[in-house]
């Protein structure tokens, strides 16, 4: 059975992005930096959780992670991460609107599911073969798939900061309406600029 994991960055709160998200703002306003700045500016204090994220065959994503285009695809907006995305591999975006798949340099190919989390997993698990594959966010998406018992490893990056955003209705949090979970501590790793959590789940 192909290995399914997850990587999210989060908020010491639990927020994996802040709100109003647009082409300006990726992860929403004063968010990216602050849950982030270890990927960006810090990288080689995270090399290997950083080589771990990109092992994957597959990848599943939410539509919101793709971008900020929102309703009916409009424009050629082709994802935040300019011709040739990090993923080198078949990344399959949900999304409630049809779109043809969009191939990028460096083997890449973005496609568009509109059949839901259990449709996306299986087309992931058909291309990862016997590779893993890697639910990559947001936190919507990761709560669906922890909720459908599909994540066998949990990968937590833990910035140090809180965003203080409780009681907002734009913004969704880690775990939010996951039931109880039994995790099993696999690692954890620190750095001045984030905490590396994985945990198994059973």
């Amino acid at each position: 059975m192909t290995r399914v994991t997850a990587d999210i960055a989060v908020s010491a709160d639990g927020y994996s992005a802040g709100p109003e998200q647009s082409e300006q703002h990726p992860l929403g306003v004063f968010a990216e930096d602050a849950l982030h700045g270890w990927m960006f500016q810090h990288p080689d204090e995270s090399r290997a959780e950083l080589d771990a994220i990109l092992e994957a065959r597959a990848y599943v994503m939410g539509r919101n992670m793709f971008g900020p285009v929102r309703g009916e695809w409009s424009g050629d907006w082709r994802g935040w991460w300019g011709p040739e995305p990090p993923y080198h591999a078949p990344v399959f975006v949900l999304t409630n609107h049809p779109r043809e798949p969009v191939e990028m340099e460096g083997g890449t190919t973005f496609f568009f599911v509109t059949d839901g989390i259990e449709s996306a997993l299986a087309q992931a698990r058909a291309a990862a073969g016997d590779g893993s594959v890697s639910i990559a966010g947001g936190a919507t998406t990761l709560n669906q798939f922890l909720v459908g018992g599909h994540i066998d490893e949990l990968r937590l990056h833990i910035a140090p900061v809180t965003l203080g955003l409780n009681g907002r209705t734009d913004v969704v949090r880690l775990f939010d309406g996951v039931p109880p979970l039994r995790l099993d501590p696999v690692s954890v790793r620190a750095t001045p600029h984030v905490t590396h959590l994985t945990y198994r789940l059973r």
